[in-house]
């Protein structure tokens, strides 16, 4: 069986931590380095439920998405939830791994496993990452559809495709416009409106659309987007890189039991469609 340490180089072989945005958080946050590896658990939120579940599954490793402390803090007190989390894995020896921004950069990373999950065939990044001659890596995926979809048709394939949420797909746009080309970025997108204008893109699906820079996005352009729940769209990360790590294990000998969470962690919980008549405010 690896060694921590040993399964810890292969992770950041795939995304290595220099290639993380400079406030965000990667990295191992807890595990000793000489302790066996044999079950691994992939997943985007490092929460009390998924916690829970590596500590059911009897796994030595969770892998998330998403850092448990993204800032400072002064405290672990199992007092508080993400002192409790710590406690949890410390208590059952299960280190805590976190590939958040260098895994979206990565070639291939968060956005090609979302360009998987819709079936579209990514062109390249939308954010090229200077530092790759290739120019594979980077932020986003520039992306081409088989054959032409609606607005509409694109966002039924989102919500059949990607886990369900109670978000679904939200649309700004044409419902009936036709689309040939979709730039994608797993989680919060609304930045990079200006980098899919310049892509000439037909649509953009993301994730945490805000009002006011999608209002400002449609003023500038015909530009469909589609808004899906955060989680959704990088739970797909958690394939990709579940397979990533089995070929490595195979390749090495190690064995690994590498396993996916399938527990819902949006924490979006219900919705409820406006039945009022939508073409004004309530009087």
């Amino acid at each position: 069986m690896p060694r921590l340490s040993e399964v810890i180089a292969a992770l950041d072989a795939l995304w290595p931590p220099e290639r993380a945005e400079g406030w965000d958080a990667v990295g191992t946050v807890c595990g000793d380095p000489d302790q066996e590896v044999t079950r691994v658990l992939f997943a985007v939120d490092p929460v009390q439920d998924i916690v829970d579940e590596a500590v059911k599954l009897d796994a030595d490793l969770l892998v998330t998405h998403h850092p448990l402390y993204l800032r400072g803090t002064t405290t672990v007190a199992a007092g508080t939830f993400k002192g409790r989390v710590v406690h949890t894995l410390i208590k059952n020896d299960i280190a805590l791994h976190v590939a958040h921004t260098n895994a979206d950069r990565a070639d291939p990373g968060v956005s090609d496993a979302l360009a998987g999950a819709l079936d579209l065939r990514v062109v390249g990044p939308l954010v090229p990452d200077t530092t790759d001659p290739a120019g594979r890596r980077g932020l986003g995926r520039v992306c081409e559809l088989d054959h032409p979809l609606t607005v509409r048709e694109l966002a039924a394939r989102a919500a059949e495709r990607l886990p369900a949420t109670a978000q679904g797909i939200r649309v700004a746009g044409d419902p009936d416009a036709l689309v040939r080309t979709v730039a994608v970025s797993g989680g919060s997108g609304d930045s990079l409106f200006d980098d899919v204008r310049a892509a000439s893109v037909d649509a953009f699906l993301t994730a945490d659309l805000r009002h006011h820079p999608v209002s400002e996005a449609r003023a500038h352009s015909p530009l469909a987007l589609l808004d899906a729940a955060h989680w959704a769209t990088e739970w797909p990360w958690c394939e990709l890189a579940a397979a990533q790590l089995d070929e490595i294990s195979d390749r090495k000998g190690w064995g690994l039991r590498v396993h996916v969470s399938r527990t819902v962690t949006d924490p979006w919980t219900a919705h409820a469609a406006s039945h009022n008549d939508t073409s004004g405010a309530p009087n």
